[in-house]
């Protein structure tokens, strides 16, 4: 029988372009040149510029293998002892939200897994046509995600280019805009790209604003004690909660347990009453359900296997303070050795670099600098000028700040 020729099904697909981030990536790893620097995706790295694998997760792991029996399906929403877990972190232990009703966790594939069950969250259970608020800039992969969740987005004001630094005014003027049902979202801590945070008297300031106004917060916690500590770095978070008693929360444990391949992460809804969270979690599951249906089981035993051993997590906050000194350190030196080349990356210096906190140095590098700095020296990083400072290390930082020096003076002199 002769075959029937057809038009071919994928002949009108487009190739997508690479993804501005993890792109850079795969431009990094052909890049021949053996100096080279990846600045780029957020990443953590220590100073042999690897990404470790944690000895407490390798204990837990052990633990783990040494006793697991099945590798049954997990529950829609994982496990309960991890979801409490991740309620405890959130909130302290003795916390209402922690303890009560109010308050439920579904464990998600990473911090963009729960980013997404939140949008279709959204879409398919508020008030419909609500608009999503994202800070100007925030990290690339927010608007794609509530896109494509059918959430309609829209930005307020957050970074301060001449200052180097947050504008509370601005942002606040911006979210006047917000109508009453309205979400926004907010990082937790360790601003992505800029580095910025909240003093504790605005987060406090925009819980009221926020409560006063009927807006929703969605929080993005994905750095949870890579800026001052576990407990300070929550301090935001439970001022809104002190204020709005509605929220959505995603967590991620990429970061602060290095766990990025195993993707855990966690959405937390509150709700005004015990029946409003219940209702709400309800339909979580049932978005999950249509999505993946379940968790993947390794990561979140991990962390429940840590945080459930007092010795064992012990050991992972002194690995955690190690990963933010570490980060610390770097921010200082890159400022200093900036400064001993010349470099000034602000009209005031570059101490606005030890300000900002987390992983992120918003640099101020203009598209130019970036480029050049890829073309002629091997040098990656986002095109927007963010760099990952845990990419910075004692080996390489003189020669990053050399560099950034030679394309400054060529941009200056053309």
């Amino acid at each position: 029988m002769a075959s029937i020729q057809t038009q071919s099904h994928f002949g009108q697909v487009r190739l997508a372009p690479p993804d501005a981030i993890l792109g850079l990536t795969d431009a990094f790893k052909a890049e021949t040149r053996p100096d080279k620097i990846n600045l780029g995706v957020g990443v953590y790295k220590d100073e042999a510029g690897q990404t470790p694998v944690l000895a407490s997760v390798k204990e837990a792991e052990r633990r783990i293998l040494a006793g697991e029996t099945t590798k049954s399906y997990m529950p829609i929403a994982g496990a309960p002892g991890y979801r409490q877990h991740v309620r405890e972190l959130l909130f302290g232990k003795a916390h209402e939200l922690a303890t009560g009703g109010r308050a439920h966790t579904v464990h998600t594939p990473g911090g963009t897994g729960a980013l997404r069950v939140a949008g279709d969250f959204i879409r398919h259970n508020l008030t419909p046509g609500v608009t999503l608020w994202l800070s100007d800039p925030t990290w690339a992969n927010h608007a794609a995600i509530f896109e494509a969740a059918g959430v309609t987005t829209a930005v307020y004001r957050y970074y301060d280019d001449a200052s180097f630094g947050l504008d509370f005014d601005a942002m606040l003027g911006s979210l006047a805009d917000a109508r009453a049902g309205d979400v926004v979202l907010l990082h937790g801590c360790c601003h992505n790209p800029t580095g910025a945070d909240l003093t504790l008297e605005q987060w406090q300031q925009l819980a009221d604003f926020m409560s006063q106004r009927g807006l929703l917060p969605l929080v993005d916690f994905a750095y949870q004690g890579f800026a001052d500590g576990i407990e300070q770095d929550a301090a935001g978070l439970r001022a809104l909660a002190q204020v709005c008693d509605e929220l959505l929360i995603c967590s991620s444990f990429s970061k602060n347990f290095g766990l990025y391949m195993e993707r855990v992460g966690a959405l937390t809804v509150v709700g005004r009453e015990p029946g409003a969270a219940a209702a709400a979690f309800s339909q979580i599951e049932q978005a999950i359900r249509r999505n993946y249906s379940n968790p993947p089981a390794h990561g979140a035993a991990i962390v429940s296997t840590i945080l459930s051993d007092p010795a064992l997590r012990a050991e992972w906050e002194r690995e955690l303070a190690a990963m933010r000194d570490r980060i610390h350190h770097m921010r200082k030196l890159f400022a200093d050795t900036l400064g001993a080349c010349g470099v000034s990356l602000s009209p005031a210096g570059n101490d606005f670099v030890t300000r900002q906190r987390g992983m992120f140095s918003f640099s101020g590098l203009s598209k130019d600098h970036v480029a050049r700095l890829k073309a002629e020296h091997g040098i990656y990083m986002v095109g927007s000028g963010r760099i990952n400072v845990a990419g910075i290390s004692e080996q390489n930082v003189q020669r990053l700040c050399q560099c950034i020096a030679q394309v400054r003076q060529a941009t200056h002199t053309h």
